[in-house]
């Protein structure tokens, strides 16, 4: 094959990782066809068997060494409040005692929650939300 029809399919990988969430694996195919496309401009590799198996050694071996430190590169770490109710008002529908679990409504649903702080609560105090623990709020007096 021609060094252009490689570098045309090179490009066509590069599209198709851009178009699609392939998670960084058609990006080296298409580095690997842009060096095949290379080695075949300069005359290095003629034949269409050689340069099938410098495409398989050149992809596999940029995705197996650099597809690691690519995501790393681009993944974000998550932010440290991924909650969203974490600071939201919770008014309780009864009285809940220190450390003792009762119901509250959070934006206009109600919860489980437990008093957190040393204080009681009283039915229909204004509280905020310090933690969640799967279906259960942590609250304390505002």
């Amino acid at each position: 094959m021609s060094w252009w029809m490689w570098l045309a399919g090179g490009l066509v990988l590069m599209v198709a990782e851009l178009a699609t969430p392939s998670g960084f694996y058609l990006l080296f195919f298409g580095l690997g066809a842009f060096g095949v496309a290379l080695l075949a401009g300069a005359g290095v590799l003629t034949a269409t068997g050689p340069q099938l198996l410098a495409f398989t050694v050149l992809s596999l071996t940029s995705l197996v060494l650099f597809r690691g430190p690519v995501l790393r590169r681009f993944q974000q770490p998550p932010s440290p409040d991924l909650d969203p109710l974490v600071g939201s008002l919770a008014t309780p529908a009864e009285s809940i005692a220190p450390g003792s679990v009762g119901r509250v409504e959070v934006r206009g649903t109600a919860w489980t929650a437990r008093n957190v702080d040393a204080s009681h609560v009283a039915a229909g105090q204004r509280c905020v939300v310090t933690h969640v623990d799967g279906l259960l709020l942590s609250i304390r007096p505002e």
